[in-house]
C-alpha cells in the first residue's frame, strides 16, 4: 500500500513519433509497455464521493488489480494535486462484491491504452517521476506525474507551455466532449467510439505509443 500526494498534469498529445523521439533524447526508457487499462469508479447512490471531490477507483491493468482512493483536490497554481491511497488487490471481482455490499455502485467506466516512461535505469524506475502516453476513446494525452518543478521542466523540454496544462480528470474531459457533441453520457470505453485501437499492440506500440497522436478534446 502506498500513501502520497499525487501531483500531475495532462497534455494534449501531438506527433507521437516526435514525442517518443524526444523522450528518448531526454533519457526516458519504457517503464511499462503499452497495455489496456479498465477503470471503474464507485460511489454511493447519492454521489457523496463525487460531490466532495473524492474518488474511489478499481483498476485492472495487465491482470493486476489496484484499488485507489483520491481525496479532494488540493490548492495549487496549475497542477492536479490530491492525496492518494493505493493498494494492490488479489481478487478484483470479490472486492467489487464487497464494495457493493457496503452500498457503493459502479458509476463510471473508462478505458485507455497506456505506455509509461521514466528516467534512469530500469532498476531505479519505481518511485521516480513518470511520463505516461494514454490512448483514450476521446483522444490521446501525455500525463506527467512528479514534483511541480520537474513537471514544468519536462513539459518545456517536450515543447509545451503552462497554457497547455490540463488538470481535468478523464471523467471531466469525457463529459465535456459529450456536451460538445450533444452525446448522451455513458461510459468512456472503446466499444462506444469509432477511435478504438484495433488488434494486438505491435512491437513498436508495446515499446511506446499508439497510432493516433492527436487530441480530440479541447482543454
Amino acid at each position: 500500500m502506498k500513501r502520497h500526494r499525487e501531483t500531475e498534469i495532462k497534455l494534449p498529445a501531438r506527433d507521437r513519433r516526435q514525442v517518443r523521439k524526444r523522450l528518448a533524447q531526454l533519457g526516458f526508457k519504457v517503464f511499462k509497455a503499452r497495455h489496456l487499462e479498465s477503470n471503474c469508479l464507485f460511489d454511493f447512490r447519492d454521489l457523496r464521493l463525487r460531490r466532495s471531490g473524492c474518488l474511489l477507483r478499481l483498476r485492472n491493468a495487465g491482470g493486476e488489480n489496484l484499488l485507489t482512493f483520491k481525496g479532494p483536490p488540493l490548492r495549487t497554481r496549475r497542477y492536479a494535486s490530491r492525496r492518494e491511497i493505493e493498494t494492490r488487490v488479489e481478487d478484483g471481482a470479490r472486492l467489487r462484491e464487497v464494495l457493493e455490499k457496503l452500498g457503493l455502485k459502479q458509476v463510471f467506466v473508462y478505458e485507455k491504452y497506456r505506455a509509461t516512461f521514466a528516467e534512469g535505469t530500469r532498476a531505479d524506475f519505481h518511485g521516480l517521476p513518470q511520463v505516461a502516453y494514454d490512448e483514450t476513446p476521446i483522444g490521446n494525452y501525455l500525463e506527467l506525474e512528479g514534483p511541480e518543478k520537474w513537471i514544468d521542466e519536462i513539459a518545456a523540454q517536450l515543447g509545451y507551455s503552462p497554457q497547455d496544462y490540463i488538470t481535468s480528470t478523464y471523467l471531466e474531459l469525457y463529459m465535456q466532449k459529450c456536451r460538445h457533441e450533444g452525446r448522451k453520457p455513458g461510459n468512456m470505453v472503446f466499444a462506444c467510439f469509432l477511435s478504438a485501437p484495433k488488434g494486438r499492440p505491435s512491437k513498436a506500440q508495446a515499446n511506446g505509443l499508439g497510432e493516433d497522436g492527436s487530441s480530440r478534446v479541447e482543454p
